[in-house]
């Protein structure tokens, strides 16, 4: 029998030692530790400096600090324009747009934006040979951020100049994984479904005359058809999730990795850790299930009473998980709204009245409405309470068919831009390894000789 991965009656009892090796609460209030960086009033610990974005979520107002509509500037832009750009010409390459500014720190020229794709489309189809079949295709995970993790680690084995830390050198390698982690995560859920879901097999080969999200579509389906509405929304969607301060954890986990001077693919697969929690990169995958959850439970989708009821159950422990949280609401930056979720929620419509959803969409506006009052009525928050993009996300994704497996992959993917940035600007800024402060709080003991223990 394979003794991998079996959890013995001898672990369980020892395990029993480490579950009890718990701190006292009140210490951490006594020395004034800050649990996860954040204060009393959920203000984040101020660690670093950054001009790749900024997050607005109060502003000063007649010497006081008050909470405001969320905002969101990448390089000093404001996120609702860059969208508006973008959408409103109906382009599909928004992503690329972002990266080039997060990278570069300006909007790109349209010659600059077809020379940079051009870049990325080459980098596309840069990737080793075999390395599909050798890396993705042996040993997949149900769990493709896994499987993206191990490729990127894997990387680091035909790159010549791995360690190089140089600007220009890790520009190369960033841009790369950029273009690429498209394809890892899309073939990477292709070896899933083949292997462990016993399901057809497809591998479709990236085209260089689409976009990021034209080439997610058309990678991931059978088919590889797709409506200009699906792309652009797709395209928005990476657009908003590219970057989001350097507070955030996997971006956090990219500056404390590049600060001890390692290699570009051992940075990022950090961060990829970083995002694959539930508390972070998986957080629209509990909005699904909890969704799941209220249509069947909820008769009526219409009865706002039987809704607010159902609603208070889950907030009270009673229902979903017993976890007494509404998923998607509330941010631990943002009080009044995100903005990200505000400029998402009208696209959200359209593709609702497209897939012919609209009665899962008013769902979806309901629950956020009454969820916001009801939260801030029994939980006494000190700020307010809205949706973020995660309430959405999950939605938009499940109505472009894209499999629940992909959600956090597809997050990863837009993320990448935000990471790279952030490591390059680590590099150009750095001269100290980051290592903040634990005291210590295990009184001292004496060694007892083995022949005198109990």
């Amino acid at each position: 029998m394979n003794k991998f991965s079996r959890l013995t009656p001898e672990i369980i009892e020892l395990a029993k030692m480490c579950e009890a090796n718990k701190i006292d609460t009140e210490l951490y209030t006594k020395n004034k530790v800050n649990r996860g960086l954040r204060d009393l009033n959920g203000k984040g610990v101020l660690t670093g400096l950054t001009e790749i974005s900024e997050i607005v979520s109060k502003k000063v107002v007649d010497g006081e600090e008050v909470s405001c509509d969320g905002e969101l500037y990448y390089r000093g832009i404001d996120v609702h324009k860059i969208a508006d750009g973008i959408t409103g010409a109906g382009r599909h390459n928004g992503f690329e747009e972002v990266t080039y500014l997060l990278l570069f720190g300006k909007l790109p020229s349209e010659r600059e934006l077809l020379d940079f794709m051009i870049i990325l489309a080459n980098y596309r189809d840069a990737l080793p040979k075999n390395f599909v079949r050798d890396v993705i295709m042996k040993a997949p995970s149900n769990d493709i951020m896994n499987n993206l993790q191990r490729a990127v680690l894997t990387l680091y084995s035909y790159d010549h100049n791995a360690n190089d830390t140089t600007i220009p050198n890790v520009l190369r390698q960033s841009l790369e994984l950029i273009a690429m982690f498209p394809m890892l995560a899309a073939y990477s859920y292709a070896a899933k479904i083949y292997y462990n879901d016993n399901k057809s097999l497809y591998i479709h080969r990236p085209r260089a005359n689409l976009s990021t999200a034209e080439n997610i579509l058309y990678m991931l389906r059978p088919d590889n058809k797709f409506t200009p509405l699906e792309a652009q929304i797709l395209d928005l969607s990476l657009v908003l999730h590219a970057e989001h301060g350097g507070g955030n954890n996997s971006t956090f986990t990219t500056h404390v990795v590049t600060s001890s001077g390692t290699d570009t693919y051992a940075a990022i697969s950090a961060a990829i850790s970083s995002l694959k929690g539930p508390k972070h990169g998986g957080a629209n995958i509990k909005v699904m299930q909890m969704f799941a959850d209220i249509k069947k439970n909820v008769k009526d989708w219409g009865d706002e009473e039987e809704l607010t009821a159902y609603l208070n159950k889950i907030l009270h422990k009673e229902a979903f998980d017993n976890a007494g949280v509404v998923y998607g609401m509330g941010h631990a930056v943002y009080s009044i709204s995100d903005p990200r979720a505000m400029i998402f929620k009208s696209f959200v419509e359209k593709l609702s009245i497209e897939k012919h959803k609209t009665k899962e969409y008013k769902l979806y506006s309901d629950v956020e409405r009454i969820a916001a009052r009801l939260i801030t009525e029994q939980r006494h928050i000190y700020k307010g309470v809205s949706a973020n993009i995660d309430f959405y996300s999950g939605f938009v994704y499940s109505m472009l068919n894209l499999p629940l497996e992909f959600y956090t992959p597809l997050f990863a993917i837009a993320r990448i831009s935000g990471w790279s940035a952030h490591r390059i600007e680590e590099l150009n800024n750095a001269g100290k390894i980051i290592r903040p402060a634990y005291k210590a709080v295990q009184p001292r003991e004496d060694y007892i000789p083995m022949d005198e223990r109990g």
